[in-house]
């Protein structure tokens, strides 16, 4: 069987001689000339039939409720991967029989496989017509949190700094705790046997005893062996059964995955695996104190796409800005945010409709100290896509007051001098600083929202945190976002039907449409046409109830509806 797979292999290539291995990624082809032809490399293999995400996300929308929605996304993206990835595992089995691959993990929440392979593994895979792209997958450090303080256990009890400065103890007060609420820690693990997190903890049963799964080792034990995570998991539900209160959200649970190995490395496709499990097995929300700086354009894809599937499936993410705003010269803005950090909200600002473009599930998170002061380290916006040909939008460009990039972030949070869980002391607690320490206080808010109103979207809960921050700049900006959080601002904001939903409603028909569009609204005044690159290509000044929208290409567009009594953004799409 060896001799027929590479007889095989060797009459493809021949028959191929002289064309380029345009599939495999360059870095990659750098790699296999340094290697032997037995050793082999962890690679990523992209499916060329990807998800349409805004189609996708527009069918979603369609479903009554959440669980709904989250069901339909992943049987969609399940059956798509099983189907496109037939015959390429079934290649990458004969393969691994031989010697030639290992650690086959096929993924769906990006139609992509991961695994180890040597050179002739390779070179057969870029000779597929089935296949994006095929780079390799390199173990990168996701944390840069650099102070650790422990702390003495005092004799009285006490909340934390940061949870009184965005108010969370006033929402207790009201009766939401994020009881009822799941939150998903991609992280390194967390201490299972801490007292402040005993009964938070997700059930998993028999096939995940311990509360989530390790992904890089593999195996169903996430204990953290570094700190991080369990300094996380304080800040979202830590109970202050040892003395001090550190959760925002104390009566949420979380599933705890794992991700990193040692040295605070991992790769996409591990956190992609681990975004996977949580939209899987019924998280509500992600916590990603964790972020690629300067990534390649391979990382920025994968992480995008993954996130843009977990938007259409109804979850919301926090995801950390990044600690590297002072290494400006060595990752310069554009880059200065962490990716996924760096990808777009589910929800458009009106100052960034200006250069408008594609959502996802991120909410990006930067930190302030306690005085609202912005941190040294927080990282600055803003992030651009328009390196990604695959999506092309956000284009920035400094001398140009249209192209402003995708501002980031989007929110920020207390993120310096932060007291939490230690992992090393089960009624211990110490100091971080850091984006990563600001974001689970994002999260744990969320999830007091989500103790609310569980039927709350993306956007919504977007929205709503933007609109309720504390303004810490005239505009929305690339050093706080829309300002810093205010938990009881958020959840009062949930009794104001004005902050579900617009009180000017319009309608867009057909949509998709294979020709003109025809918007329909009481009162509107402007329709401004956008393209989802952030060019503006129409307004139409209007005075009644309907409007026919003529002339667009094929594409995805953004229609800005205005009216005396409101303004509403709807996605449309031309066949």
């Amino acid at each position: 069987m060896m001799k027929k797979l590479l007889l095989g292999i060797f009459v493809l290539a021949c028959s191929l001689a002289g064309h380029a291995f345009t599939v495999i990624d360059p870095d990659l082809q750098k790699e296999m000339a340094q290697r032997t032809d037995h050793e082999k490399i962890k690679i990523n293999i992209l499916l060329s039939e990807q998800s349409k995400s805004m189609e996708l996300l527009r069918k979603a929308e369609a479903f009554a409720t959440k669980e709904e929605r989250r069901q339909f996304v992943v049987e969609t993206l399940q059956r798509q991967a099983e189907n496109s990835q037939a015959e390429v595992m079934s290649l990458l089995n004969e393969m691994e029989r031989n010697g030639m691959v290992e650690d086959i993990r096929p993924l769906w929440l990006v139609n992509s496989i991961s695994c180890f392979a040597n050179k002739l593994a390779i070179n057969a895979l870029a000779q597929r017509t089935d296949l994006m792209h095929v780079y390799r997958c390199q173990a990168t450090r996701c944390l840069f949190d650099e102070t650790v303080t422990p702390t003495s256990l005092g004799d009285d009890r006490e909340i934390a700094e940061n949870l009184l400065q965005v108010n969370a103890d006033r929402v207790w007060e009201l009766g939401y705790t994020g009881e009822g609420v799941l939150i998903a820690i991609i992280d390194t693990g967390v201490s299972l046997t801490h007292a402040d997190l005993q009964g938070r903890f997700w059930e998993g049963g028999v096939e995940y005893p311990h509360h989530g799964y390790d992904f890089s080792a593999p195996d169903n034990d996430p204990s953290d062996e570094d700190g991080h995570g369990t300094h996380v998991a304080g800040t979202l539900c830590g109970t202050g059964v040892s003395g001090t209160q550190t959760g925002v959200a104390p009566n949420a649970k979380i599933m705890v995955l794992k991700v990193f190995g040692t040295n605070q490395q991992t790769d996409e496709t591990l956190v992609t695996e681990a975004m996977q499990f949580a939209v899987e097995h019924g998280a509500d929300l992600l916590n990603m104190s964790l972020g690629w700086p300067d990534p390649s354009a391979s990382v920025k894809l994968v992480l995008r796409q993954a996130c843009d599937n977990t938007l259409a499936a109804g979850i919301v993410t926090a995801a950390c800005a990044g600690n590297v705003r002072l290494l400006q010269s060595l990752i310069p803005i554009p880059r200065n945010i962490y990716s996924p950090g760096d990808c777009p909200p589910p929800y458009l600002h009106e100052d960034q409709m200006v250069n408008a473009g594609g959502t996802s599930c991120v909410i990006s998170v930067g930190a302030v100290d306690f005085d609202d002061q912005l941190t040294s380290f927080s990282s600055a916006g803003p992030s651009t896509w328009t390196d990604i040909p695959q999506y092309n939008d956000y284009p920035y460009n400094p001398d140009n007051p249209t192209e402003i990039g995708l501002i980031r972030p989007d929110v920020c949070a207390p993120g310096l001098n932060i007291k939490s869980l230690d992992y090393n002391n089960d009624n211990g607690y110490c100091y971080k600083d850091g984006t990563s320490m600001a974001t689970p206080c994002v999260t744990g808010t969320i999830a007091l929202m989500l103790s609310k109103n569980h039927e709350l979207t993306p956007a919504q809960i977007d929205e709503i945190l933007e609109r309720t921050a504390v303004p810490l700049s005239e505009h929305k900006s690339n050093d706080f976002g829309a300002g810093r959080i205010d938990a009881l601002a958020a959840i009062h904001a949930l009794d104001d039907d004005a902050s579900n939903e617009s009180p000017f409603e319009a309608s867009v028909y057909p949509n998709p449409s294979k020709g003109d569009f025809m918007v329909v609204g009481d009162g509107m005044r402007q329709i401004t046409v956008y393209s989802l690159d952030g060019k503006l290509l129409k307004t139409i000044e209007i005075n009644g109830n309907k409007c026919a929208i003529k002339g667009l290409s094929s594409g995805v567009y953004l229609l800005k509806i205005e009216a005396a009594d409101g303004c509403i953004v709807k996605k449309t799409v031309k066949i």
